[in-house]
Formats: structure tokens, C-alpha cells, sequence
């Protein structure tokens, strides 16, 4: 069984790999592989490099860590809440994120302020939702899921008012919200993906403690695991991943949802296994889906997120068809 995960694991890299040097070949220009390996090394035209350098390697990079981030958050998640349908955004981080963002365009804050609004945002309504949800020392799951619909549905209401009162500024509110990565710099990932990238390797310390815990608080106790400790970490450090991701990428749903339910008919549910796997499968996807972004209809770039809802909103009804069925026998 570990030789199997261990291949599957191999093989989802090798993927990764595939999809970051075909990405950064193909665009409006495009750049031989034998290129991007030179330019690695330190060789290559000035044109080509320029290119690779300063507008796809750092939208890929981001793509790359979020699709991780993603993916990782909504594996722990979906494992915590023992819900199949969880993903990231399940406790209104993205209606958090964008209710900052529309504040930003609204005030003309410019793209810094806009990913810093979001953010701020974002950990604001975690901290709402949590707070909300806690009953003593302890975190009541049931209460938290309800608090995060509420909010959402309180902070779209908000949102839409603010595009019903700034017509000039609704396109923008409406492009951030569909997710993409044109507008990402070197800047950026200086501060979102450290977060990311720490946030992961975190959540994976936990990756035998969820194991224990989805099969029962008490079992899991008895065996001396701090449930609430537990609980408390994966969901502060998985909605910090997410408001990181969110900061930068905008909201680009159905990539948490999605990946971890594909991971899990791969390689099972062992989280020690399904965490990295769903993770680097993750960064992959939302490579690739970048790239179709930019490319399928060039010059004009689509938003990432309707590629991802493309994918993700058959699956998800799949998902309904799957339990219904379930539920009937």
C-alpha cells in the first residue's frame, strides 16, 4: 500500500512539473521548452526571458500556491466538518474577502489596498464567524457552518448594494469576484505565498490527528488528542491559507472542492497521503486552468473562475446525485 501512495504521489510531481513548463510556454508568445531551461540556468534571449521573468512565472507561481493552499484547506476541512461538500469558502471567507475588495475599488485604493482590504477583511469574518460559533472553550461545528451562511449571505447583500450605488465600479467588483491572476506581481507573492506554503506544511502536522478524529471525538480523545485544540488550529491556519489565496487570486471557487474528492478515489483517505497528494494535484489544475484563461480566447483573458466553476459545477452535481442515491438506499 505505501509503495502505491508513494508511486501515486510520484506521479502527481511529475504532473506538477509537466503542467508549470507547459504553462510557461504557451501564451501569446511562445517560448520552446529547451528556452525556459535555459533561462533557468541563466541563459536565453532577453525577450524571451523578460517574458518567462516578469509576466508568466510569477501568475504561475501564484497559481501553483493557490491551487495548493486550496485544495489542502478543503481536505482538512471537509475531514473536520465530515461534510463531502465543504470547501474553503464554506465559513464566508470569500464573501469576507470580497466584501474588502469592493470597499477598496469602491475608494480607489489601488491594487495594494485592494489585496490587503480583502484580506483584513477576510480574517475579520473568521474571527465574526468563530466567535460566533463557540460555546466555552468549545467550537460547536454545526453553529459555525450556520454563522458562515449567515455572514455570507449578510455580506453579498452589502456588496450588492455597493455595485447598485457605483455603477462606474461594478465591472471591477464583478471581474475580482470571478478570481484571476493578470494583475500579480513579484510583489505579491512575497507575502501570500510564505503564508501559504507555512499554512500547509502546518495543517499536515495534524494529517494523523484527523485521522483519529473522523472516526470519532471520543476515540480520538482516548488516545489523548486535544480535539479542541485540534479543531481550533486546522480551522484558524486553513481560513489564514484561504484569505492569503483569496488576497491575491480573488475568489476562484470548486478547486478546495473538487481536488480533495479526486485525491480521495486515488490514492484514499489516509490524510498523511491525501493531504500532499490533493495538494500537488491542486497546484496542477489551477495551473493549467490559468493558462486555458489567457489562451482559449486570446488577446482577451478570461476570468480563472469561470474555468474552475466549469469543471466544479458538474462535479458538484455529481456530488448531490452521489448522496441523494445514497440516502435512498
Amino acid at each position: 500500500m505505501k509503495v502505491k501512495k508513494s508511486f501515486y504521489l510520484s506521479i502527481s510531481i511529475v504532473i506538477l512539473i509537466a503542467s508549470l513548463m507547459f504553462s510557461a510556454s504557451v501564451g501569446a508568445v511562445k517560448i520552446p521548452l529547451k528556452s525556459i531551461v535555459d533561462i533557468i540556468f541563466g541563459g536565453g534571449n532577453n525577450t524571451d526571458r523578460m517574458i518567462l521573468l516578469k509576466l508568466r512565472l510569477p501568475r504561475i507561481i501564484e497559481a501553483a500556491f493557490t491551487g495548493m493552499g486550496l485544495s489542502v484547506a478543503g481536505t482538512f476541512f471537509q475531514g473536520l466538518l465530515k461534510n463531502p461538500m465543504a470547501d474553503p469558502y464554506v465559513l464566508g471567507i470569500s464573501s469576507g474577502a470580497a466584501f474588502g475588495a469592493s470597499i477598496a475599488i469602491v475608494l480607489g485604493l489601488g491594487l495594494f489596498g485592494l489585496q490587503f482590504m480583502a484580506f483584513v477583511s477576510a480574517l475579520v469574518t473568521i474571527y465574526v464567524v468563530y466567535m460566533l460559533s463557540k460555546k466555552g472553550p468549545n467550537v460547536s461545528m454545526q453553529t459555525m457552518l450556520l454563522a458562515g451562511i449567515a455572514i455570507s449571505a449578510f455580506m453579498s447583500s452589502i456588496i450588492s448594494l455597493m455595485m447598485l450605488l457605483n455603477h462606474n465600479e461594478m465591472s471591477q467588483i464583478v471581474f475580482w469576484t470571478m478570481g484571476g491572476f493578470s494583475l500579480i506581481s513579484w510583489s505579491q507573492i512575497f507575502y501570500t505565498v510564505p503564508i501559504i506554503f507555512i499554512g500547509c506544511i502546518a495543517l499536515y502536522v495534524f494529517s494523523r490527528d484527523l485521522n483519529v478524529m473522523m472516526t470519532g471525538e471520543e476515540i480520538a480523545e482516548h488516545l489523548g488528542i486535544d480535539t479542541e485544540r485540534v479543531k481550533k488550529i486546522i480551522l484558524i491556519v486553513g481560513s489564514l491559507i484561504t484569505a492569503s489565496s483569496v488576497s491575491a487570486g480573488g475568489i476562484i471557487g470548486f478547486v478546495g472542492l473538487i481536488m480533495p474528492h479526486i485525491s480521495r478515489l486515488i490514492i484514499g483517505s489516509d490524510n498523511r497521503a491525501l493531504v500532499p497528494f490533493s495538494g500537488i494535484l491542486g497546484a496542477a489544475f489551477l495551473v493549467l486552468a490559468d493558462m486555458l484563461a489567457r489562451t482559449v480566447m486570446a488577446p482577451v483573458e478570461i476570468p480563472v473562475g469561470i474555468i474552475t466553476a466549469a469543471c466544479g459545477g458538474p462535479f458538484f452535481l455529481y456530488l448531490l446525485v452521489k448522496n441523494k442515491n445514497k440516502e435512498v438506499k
